[in-house]
């Protein structure tokens, strides 16, 4: 081996000792976050462990009782809020009838007789007569 081959080898064994001291900085930082890491996640399991040993320690399922009559009256709410809705549905008529209903206007309260609505619709073709009374029916608006 000559001479320049020696140096290239000190060259790179410098470097590789260098690179190794880099690595073990780097392994000692990384060992000292896992150990911080751990700290937390024990502080966490001891945080959760806390709260659940009262309830195994009195032998009942509390928790799962409680969370069950709470999702039971949420249902029911849900169910109470669905019909509500159901009952406060808006009854709602196009603008032509609207505004047929408006020309002729009738008496007596909600209802319509069909006699008097078919008399009043006569300007319009059968199957428009057809349409305004399906509205009116859906809307509850006929006798």
């Amino acid at each position: 081996m000559n001479e320049d081959t020696m140096q290239v080898f000190a060259t790179t064994a410098e470097r590789l000792a260098g690179a190794a001291e880099v690595l073990e900085r780097v392994l000692g930082r990384m060992e000292a976050q896992q150990e911080e890491l751990s700290a937390k996640i024990d502080r966490i399991v001891a945080a959760v462990e806390e709260r659940v040993l009262p309830v195994e320690d009195r032998g009942e399922v509390v928790i799962d009782q409680e969370l069950n009559a709470r999702v039971a009256e949420l249902e029911r709410a849900n169910t109470d809020l669905k019909a509500q809705a159901a009952r406060m549905a808006r009854k709602t008529l196009s603008p032509l009838v609207s505004a047929l209903l408006g020309k002729y206007e009738h008496e007596g309260g909600e209802g319509m007789e069909s006699a008097v609505l078919d008399k009043t619709l006569t300007a319009l073709s059968v199957e428009q007569r057809i349409a305004v009374k399906a509205e009116m029916a859906r809307a509850g608006l006929l006798k």
